[in-house]
């Protein structure tokens, strides 16, 4: 879904935890991690633009076809046996989220060392990332099939878009999502991301019953135009439904899901309109950080070691 120094991230992305435990797992804390990461050299000197470890846990990009067999298996697991969506037939037979993406993208992974072994990786957590530069040359982005990007896309630089964002059942601690916060920061970096964007998710496609969360981002966190995609005309839904004159904003905000609200806490913002995913049961807005808007107080958290 949300594919940017400092950290935040298809920002959020698609797919990521509808369930409140799960996506609490993925949204940022303030709780400190001790990571030991030296400074980063020039992206055009990287072997590993990220290359994280903490204790028994390492956050790199994926280096084989294994590793990305075993993110594609745990999305699998979180996705669809865990949220229950529906599998195509492929997805079922395999026991792997997989598409096309992911042929193209960098897969973020969270390894426990003590767990994998050669040939038999044991990832705890996963993010999907698509540079513009690579997205420019292989058909495009994951979340065009729901949002027109051009506005956005207009944005000089370098973006990325995050999605298929999961965490392991046993590992929905801080630990492996200060990790993959730590690991967004080292990619924005290394290549120098300015916008990160992606499709996050609120549970449930009854538009009725999520339109206060939605008219709430709509009223407080909608992109400046020349940042706003659009709903693709055929799938958009309108969510300024309720008047900020009656919208109750604390029992609204309280209906977010965390990882939005954590996209929302970095000053993200939203795209115009929404999309139902029947086949995932959620109902997805299109997040956009700016790398520059995010706060300070997460800068300071997240920065790669040795950086200013």
């Amino acid at each position: 879904m949300l594919a940017k120094l400092a950290v935040p991230k298809r920002v959020l992305l698609k797919r990521a935890l509808t369930g409140s435990t799960a996506q609490a797992a993925l949204a940022p804390s303030d709780d400190a991690l001790e990571i030991e990461a030296p400074a980063p050299p020039p992206a055009h000197e990287l072997e590993r633009p990220v290359d994280v470890r903490a204790r028994n846990l390492e956050i790199r990009l994926a280096e084989t076809p294994e590793e990305i067999e075993a993110a594609q298996r745990l999305r699998y697991d979180v996705f669809y046996r865990e949220m229950g969506a529906i599998p195509t037939v492929e997805a079922a037979r395999h026991g792997r989220d997989a598409d096309a993406f992911d042929d193209i993208c960098d897969h973020l992974l969270v390894l426990n060392t003590d767990l994998s072994a050669p040939g038999r990786p044991f990832v705890c957590g996963t993010y999907r990332l698509i540079r513009r530069s690579v997205a420019e040359v292989h058909g495009g982005f994951y979340s065009a099939d729901e949002y027109d990007l051009g506005a956005l896309l207009n944005n000089p630089g370098e973006l990325v878009e995050l999605g298929r964002s999961c965490v392991h059942e046993d590992y929905r601690t801080g630990a492996v999502m200060q990790l993959l916060w730590r690991g967004i920061a080292e990619y924005l970096n290394a290549y120098d991301i300015k916008i990160m964007f992606g499709c996050g998710s609120l549970h449930g496609t009854d538009i009725d019953e999520l339109m206060p969360a939605l008219s709430y981002l709509h009223h407080f966190h909608l992109a400046p135009s020349d940042l706003r995609p659009r709903a693709v005309e055929d799938r958009y839904v309108k969510i300024d439904r309720v008047p900020l004159t009656r919208l109750d904003q604390k029992a609204a905000r309280a209906m977010l899901p965390p990882l939005i609200k954590g996209y929302m806490r970095l000053g993200g913002f939203i795209g115009d309109g929404a999309v139902i995913d029947h086949q995932f049961n959620t109902t997805d807005v299109c997040v956009i950080v700016p790398t520059d808007h995010i706060t300070e107080k997460y800068h300071r958290h997240y920065k790669p070691c040795g950086r200013p």
